[in-house]
């Protein structure tokens, strides 16, 4: 889009966020809007909050964020917040057409406020110029409650059970060892590529990273030291539809000569015992990686890259960490890194 004439169209909009992470939903979101809409994040007018983001942007780049957001429920226009002990619906309106008014409570927030109570006041001022229609409305009014009342008409329902879809269990070739697609869509959503960029994972393992950034429009490469898993991974993308760009067997160490200037790396470097390391040390892989993924990237690039601790490098700048714990010791943290 032409950063001269962005913002002739430009919206607030709520996000809804899925809360199955205290922090990386929302980062997904302003990444998304980034993605999307070329802004930095810095030029980015948001605010966040538990479960939520508002945050302006031309609206002609909404839909595209639907389409690949992944920690988000659901997107619309926001219509205005209140105090719990100083709510007025007088300023809300809705365009023409029947509605109903659908409230939630985040993570059992705001416990003395009566959320079918403060629906039907919010109802019964609509319906002075809307008609009512709780089965199949025209609109659905949106009343999040959080940190405060939060009110959006949602216009685009995250579609989260492709997900399902294509998660480990139902893939013809899989390993137990593999990232949620919400997850691995999340963290290619992190490195705020575009439709056509170049993504690659030197681990694609049986390819659930790369299976989601070519469902988005990138172009995947993928490659892993375990031959068997380079042939699974292309038998799981021939399953699903998905073109691969081009994946060899290969060392991470000889992945950038093989496969440079990419505009994403995002992986999941092995870690668990069965992995196959050719009897390198696993902690020694990840110092490499970071090593050859910095030597991947064009000038500006991201990085995305799960590993089971925190990790610093010289080569790129941390922008953000996550962490998430799976069970028992084991915790994935998710980082995102910028070539300097």
């Amino acid at each position: 889009m032409d950063s001269e004439n962005f913002g002739t169209m430009t919206e607030e909009y709520f996000f809804e966020l899925s809360g199955e992470h205290p922090t990386m939903p929302a980062a997904e979101a302003l990444a998304c809007i980034c993605a999307e809409s070329d802004m930095r994040e810095s030029e980015v007018k948001y605010v966040s909050g538990p479960g939520y983001v508002t945050a302006q942007f031309d609206e002609r780049i909404a839909e595209g964020i639907a389409e690949r957001i992944a920690l988000t429920q659901k997107i619309g226009k926001y219509l205005g917040s209140f105090d719990a002990g100083d709510v007025s619906f007088e300023d809300i309106v809705i365009p023409e057409g029947t509605f109903a008014v659908r409230p939630r409570r985040f993570r059992g927030m705001m416990q003395n406020v009566d959320s079918q109570d403060l629906a039907r006041k919010l109802g019964k001022h609509l319906s002075k110029n809307n008609e009512v229609s709780l089965n199949d409305p025209d609109i659905e009014v949106r009343v999040f409650m959080s940190d405060k009342i939060h009110i959006f008409l949602s216009c685009f329902d995250i579609d989260r059970s492709s997900f399902e879809d294509r998660k480990v269990g139902e893939r013809p070739f899989f390993s137990p060892i593999s990232l949620h697609p919400k997850y691995a869509r999340a963290s290619v959503n992190l490195t705020r590529v575009k439709k056509g960029d170049v993504v690659i994972d030197p681990f694609c393992g049986t390819g659930g990273i790369v299976m989601e950034a070519a469902v988005m429009g990138m172009k995947v490469i993928a490659s892993d030291l375990d031959e068997r898993m380079v042939t699974g991974c292309l038998e799981n993308m021939e399953h699903y539809g998905l073109k691969i760009h081009d994946s060899d067997v290969l060392d991470i160490g000889d992945v950038p000569g093989r496969f440079g200037d990419a505009d994403a790396v995002v992986t999941d470097p092995p870690y668990g015992r069965s992995t196959h390391t050719a009897g390198e040390d696993v902690k020694s892989i990840h110092l490499r990686a970071l090593s050859s993924v910095n030597g991947c990237l064009k000038n500006g690039g991201r990085a995305a890259i799960v590993l089971p601790y925190e990790v610093d490098t010289d080569s790129m700048t941390k922008e953000h960490m996550f962490t998430q714990r799976v069970h028992g010791s084991l915790c994935r943290h998710y980082h995102v890194f910028a070539k300097r």
